[in-house]
């Protein structure tokens, strides 16, 4: 399989992007007993010859079931937030593959890391183990190499402090925030940024009110002086992030896409433009499930972007989710 995870970190192309995706199934099928048992059930001994044919695994299961291919150790498990034993749980079979999505990403989104200095508030998520956000997080601040990146928690005074030295240095700085915490730093401690992107995680998980996105923008903005705020969409049962730079408007590297199904038709794919569940493939969850039904709702546009529009009534909002909009 190295040869195929060394082809999808260098897709270059839509057609390549499919072929590897069947290939992909073909493996699945063969090696993950959830989702061939799942699949064939949607399959009824059809085969699929294309993208759109191929079954998505509802999310759920990652509460429910042990997602993993057959033969794989499990190097690490990440866990959503939530009540105990109402988890998500990612079977992580090697953290290499993890590591190459979020740093060629980042790459390709935001150029070299060591250019920046990495910062972290994200207290929720640092005070419980097995996030998939923190190991990201303090992976990119240590490949940074600034002394003044690192993560803290709720020291909004000391975190004004630093981003005040790093601005009058001219150092390119990015501040990974929970929505929540980004709010309280905003209201204790405005200042106009230039250097810094606050890069907005989501999640205020009842900690206060809850904003719409827009009206969170809003008023980080107005707090911080900048035309825009940026957002990162990933999940748990996720090893590729998205990346917006403003208006909510996010980007995909080459090895993941989201494709929108119907939400009367949970097995039919609508086109761009059109508003539905979000499915998404994955292919670093090659190990796992590359083939996922989220449980948020959103939609496309033909250059491959999308716009998280919500979740589902009856789904439960997690914290690294974004509010409804």
């Amino acid at each position: 399989m190295d040869k195929i995870i060394d082809k999808i970190f260098n897709i270059q192309n839509n057609d390549e992007f499919e072929r590897i995706c069947l290939q992909l199934f073909e493996f699945q099928m063969d090696y993950n007993p959830i989702y061939s048992a799942y699949s064939e059930i949607i399959l009824k001994g059809k085969n699929p010859n294309k993208l759109t044919d191929i079954p998505f695994l509802p999310i759920s299961f990652f509460k429910e079931e042990q997602i993993i291919c057959q033969g794989q150790k499990i190097e690490e498990i990440f866990l959503s937030s939530g009540t105990t034993g109402n988890q998500s749980k990612h079977l992580i079979s090697d953290l290499n593959i993890y590591k190459s999505s979020f740093h060629k990403a980042f790459q390709l989104f935001y150029g070299d890391v060591q250019d920046y200095c990495i910062l972290s508030l994200l207290p929720n998520y640092r005070e419980r183990d097995a996030s998939s956000l923190i190991y990201m997080v303090d992976d990119l601040i240590k490949s940074s190499k600034h002394s003044k990146s690192g993560f803290y928690l709720n020291d909004y005074k000391r975190l004004s402090e630093t981003i005040s030295e790093l601005e009058e240095n001219g150092q390119k700085t990015i501040l990974f925030g929970v929505s929540y915490a980004l709010l309280d730093l905003a209201n204790q401690f405005p200042q106009q940024l230039k250097n810094t992107v606050i890069m907005e995680t989501g999640g205020t998980k009842g900690k206060q009110k809850e904003y719409l996105k827009e009206e969170l923008h809003k008023l980080l903005k107005s707090a911080f002086e900048l035309d825009n705020i940026h957002s990162e969409y990933g999940m748990t049962e996720l090893l590729s992030q998205s990346y917006s730079k403003g208006d909510g408007i996010f980007y995909s590297p080459p090895w993941k896409k989201v494709l929108i199904r119907d939400v009367n038709d949970p097995l039919s794919i609508v086109g761009n433009n059109a508003s539905g569940g979000m499915n998404i493939i994955d292919l670093a969850n090659i190990y796992s499930c590359p083939f996922i039904a989220t449980q948020d709702l959103g939609k496309t546009k033909e250059d491959g972007s999308f716009s998280v529009l919500g979740r589902f009534d009856n789904s439960d909002v997690r914290g690294c989710n974004l509010l409804i909009q």
